[in-house]
């Protein structure tokens, strides 16, 4: 969480060094009308870093948690934009994700192997959003984002005959979110760069459930949610 403080602050700092530089400077604004299109297309990269919030039926005892080793991961992928009106687009954003989740079982019934599970996940993920916009300072214009999305989860196993007691772990395949964050738009002479930080928090449980239902890996716990941090950057 840290870092991300440390990328939401520096992500200020550049918009206001960037306002105050307008105010002082005349600017000449590059790509005037781009932004007049009623549609138009770009693509994106960046990193992804998820999580999963965990709830439990009973409060467990002695650290018995579930702690989540989250690794960084990538995205890829295109964008859509509708112009709704001078301040607000409707962007449609369908990428690739790819994750690490490392879980580690605090019940000391589990131990070596047991106590340890890896997710890799590969993602389908598709968020319709709304970017609303602020006025356009020069070259630099700062926006906020928000919307709501689905993936499907390519490495679900959620089928799979076989569950944890035989060292599968499963997830169901699609998972539906909320999403929120903001970024900068830059416009240079023939593209707009946009950097941007977007929170990303599961609405569904997305476990499923072993076949013994007093599983030491999932009978005490009664959701399982992603929750995540991209950062992305749009080139249009």
């Amino acid at each position: 969480m840290k870092r991300n403080l440390l990328i939401i602050i520096l992500l200020g700092c550049i918009t206001t060094s960037f306002a105050q530089r307008n105010r002082t400077h005349r600017v000449v604004e590059q790509l005037p009308d781009f932004d007049n299109q009623a549609v138009h297309w770009g693509y994106y990269l960046g990193f992804n870093k998820y999580d999963f919030l965990f709830n439990y039926n009973q409060t467990p005892e002695g650290g018995g948690e579930t702690l989540v080793d989250a690794g960084m991961g990538f995205n890829v992928g295109l964008i859509g934009n509708l112009r709704l009106s001078d301040y607000l687009d409707l962007r449609l954003e369908p990428g690739l994700y790819y994750t690490k989740r490392t879980l580690n079982y605090q019940d000391p019934a589990l131990l070596g192997d047991d106590a340890i599970r890896e997710t890799n996940s590969s993602y389908i993920h598709v968020p319709l959003l709304l970017k609303a916009s602020a006025k356009r300072w020069g070259n630099v214009k700062p926006y906020l984002v928000g919307g709501f999305s689905t993936s499907l989860n390519l490495g679900s196993k959620e089928n799979s005959i076989d569950d944890n007691s035989a060292g599968v772990f499963r997830m169901k395949k699609n998972t539906y979110y909320y999403e929120i964050g903001f970024g900068i738009d830059f416009y240079t002479p023939t593209f707009k760069f946009s950097p941007s930080i977007r929170g990303v928090f599961a609405l569904n449980n997305e476990m499923v459930k072993d076949i013994d239902p007093d599983s030491p890996w999932t009978g005490n716990i009664n959701t399982m949610k992603t929750r995540g941090v991209f950062i992305n950057f749009t080139f249009e």
